[in-house]
């Protein structure tokens, strides 16, 4: 891994064919039910997201959100947690430079539906649930200081975004009692 991130920070030009390289592998894999080696790719993915903050990375961008989008769309879980948890780092990172092309509305669909979830083992539905809560939170995160993204506080994401908060506030409290 150092390596790679050693070689990504020198030639930032080859950023965006590293992260094609890698969307194509964790896609191959999940695919294949790899999941040991989605879990090494999405490390990587990561872990260069990280390291690299440089004018290049919007293209590296585009193959990490297709592959955080493939992720969420698996049924497995821990797949939806683990695209859950590399898009929070995501939404963590200030871009130095602004993206025109790219939509968040995948992610505020998904990461509401995750907070529906209805999974039948309570420990694990309730880890998507959370996991959900925290994607919306970071689309909120990415979107809200960014003027060339679609604007958050419009209806029809917070029409999706309020009920999904409100359902589990509502379910805390049937717990709780």
């Amino acid at each position: 891994m150092e390596k790679l991130t050693f070689y990504a920070l020198s030639a930032p030009e080859k950023l965006d064919r590293i992260g094609a390289y890698l969307s194509e592998r964790l896609s191959r894999d999940v695919s294949r039910h790899r999941y040991g080696y989605v879990c090494i790719a999405m490390e990587a993915l990561d872990q260069l997201l990280m390291a690299c903050h440089c004018q290049s990375i919007n293209l590296f961008v585009e193959s990490f959100l297709k592959m955080v989008a493939k992720l969420l769309e698996s049924e497995k879980p821990n797949l939806q947690i683990l695209g859950t948890n590399s898009f929070v780092k995501f939404a963590n990172i200030e871009e130095d430079t602004p993206s025109y092309h790219r939509s968040y509305d995948f992610f505020v669909s998904r990461f509401s539906e995750m907070c529906h979830s209805s999974y039948e083992d309570m420990e694990i539905r309730t880890k998507i649930r959370m996991a959900g809560i925290k994607g919306l939170q970071g689309v909120v995160r990415k979107t809200v200081n960014d003027e060339l993204q679609a604007n958050i506080w419009d209806p029809q994401h917070m029409d999706k975004i309020v009920p999904s908060l409100l359902y589990n506030l509502q379910n805390i409290e049937e717990t709780e009692r």
